[in-house]
C-alpha cells in the first residue's frame, strides 16, 4: 500500500525530475565544511562504538543479561538510524543538495521508523532497569528472554506501523515549486513547511503522533526513575546506592540527550528563529545522539570495560597461538 502511494505521488511530482533541494546549512558555506568533518568523525565514531557493543554482547557470555540485549538492540538501531542519513548529508554537506523524489521517500520513512523505535525501546530500557532495581528478587522471573524478545518486537513493529500511517499523507501534500527543503534530511516538520496549502491535517497528524511517541514514553521512563529514585534513598549502604546509580546513570544520561534534541526538533513553535535552532538539534539527534551513546554506555560501566579487555586478551591470546 505504501509502495503504491509512493508510486503514484512520483507520477504526481514528474513536472520535476530533481526531486528536492535539501538547503541544509547551505547560507553559511564556511560552517558547512567544519560540520561535514564533525559528521563524517561523529558516524565513524558511531561505526566503531556500536559495533563494538554488539560484538561484546554476542561474544561474551557474562554480558548475556536483558540489560545488554537491549543496549546491543539500542546499538543496532543507532547504526540503522545513522546510515539511513548521514551519507546523503554529507554529500549535501560537501557538494550537491538535491535529492530525488524516492529517495527522500525512503529517508523519510525509515527515519521516522528507526526514531519512533528507539523512543519505545529507551521506555523498554528503564522499564527493564525499575525492575532490577525496585524488584531485585523477582528481575530473572519478570525479565524472561521471551518477554525480553516480545518487548524489542513491539518496539520495531510500532516504529513501523507509526512510519507507515504518517508518510503517505506527508508525500501527498502539494508541494511549493522551488522545492527547497529548509533542513539536511526529509523530515516531516520540514516537508510540511515545504506544502503551499492549508497544512492543518497533517500538523494535527503529527501533533498526536509527538504525543503518542514522545510525551507517553518519555513520561513512563520519569515515573520508573521516580520510583527507582524512592528505592534509591531507602538503601541504606552508600556503596549499594552508588553501584544503583552506576547502573541507571548511563540510560538516564541517553533518555536526556535523546529526548531534549527530539522535543525541540518536533514540538518547536512555528517561526524562523525556532527553525534555525531546530536543524541545529535535528544534527545533534540524527548524528550527535548514536555517536555518544557508545561513549557513555563504555566509560561509565565498568562490566563492558572488562568484556572489552577480555576481548582483546583472547584476541592477543589466538594470535600468540
Amino acid at each position: 500500500m505504501w509502495l503504491t502511494m509512493v508510486q503514484e505521488q512520483i507520477m504526481f511530482n514528474q513536472s520535476s525530475p530533481e526531486g528536492f533541494l535539501l538547503l541544509g546549512f547551505s547560507e553559511h558555506p564556511g560552517l558547512e565544511r567544519i560540520l561535514f568533518v564533525g559528521v563524517l568523525v561523529s558516524y565513524l565514531l558511531t561505526l566503531a562504538g556500536n559495533t563494538l557493543i554488539i560484538l561484546l554482547s554476542v561474544m561474551d557470555p557474562r554480558l548475556h543479561s536483558p540489560m545488554y540485549f537491549f543496549l546491543s538492540n539500542l546499538s543496532f538501531l543507532d547504526l540503522c538510524f545513522t546510515t539511513s542519513c548521514v551519507p546523503q548529508m554529507l554529500v549535501n554537506l560537501w557538494g550537491p543538495k538535491t535529492i530525488s523524489f524516492v529517495g527522500c521517500s525512503i529517508q523519510l520513512f525509515i527515519f521516522m521508523s528507526l526514531g519512533t523505535t528507539e523512543c519505545i525501546l529507551l521506555a523498554v530500557m528503564a522499564f527493564d532497569r525499575y525492575v532490577a532495581v525496585c524488584q531485585p528478587l523477582h528481575y530473572a522471573t519478570i525479565i524472561h528472554p521471551r518477554l525480553c524478545w516480545q518487548l524489542v518486537s513491539v518496539a520495531w513493529v510500532m516504529g513501523l506501523a507509526q512510519s507507515t500511517v504518517q508518510t503517505p499523507p506527508t508525500l501527498h501534500l502539494p508541494f511549493c515549486p522551488h522545492r527547497q527543503v529548509d533542513d539536511f534530511v526529509c523530515e516531516v516538520p520540514a516537508l510540511i513547511r515545504l506544502s503551499c496549502e492549508d497544512t492543518t491535517y497533517n500538523e494535527i497528524q503529527m501533533a498526536v503522533a509527538s504525543v503518542l511517541i514522545l510525551v507517553v514514553p518519555l513520561s513512563l521512563i520519569l515515573v520508573s526513575y521516580g520510583a527507582i529514585a524512592r528505592a534509591v534513598l531507602r538503601i541504606n549502604s552508600a556503596t549499594a546506592q552508588r553501584k544503583v546509580f552506576g547502573t541507571c546513570s548511563s540510560h538516564l544520561l541517553v533518555v536526556t540527550l535523546f529526548y531534549s534534541s527530539v522535543i525541540a526538533v518536533y514540538l518547536q513553535p512555528r517561526n524562523p528563529y525556532f527553525q534555525e535552532r531546530g536543524k541545529f538539534f535535528g544534527l545533534f539527534y540524527a548524528v550527535g545522539t548514536p555517536s555518544l551513546n557508545p561513549l557513555i554506555y563504555t566509560l561509565r560501566n565498568k562490566e563492558v570495560k572488562r568484556a572489552f579487555r577480555r576481548l582483546l586478551g583472547k584476541n592477543g591470546e589466538s594470535r600468540e597461538t
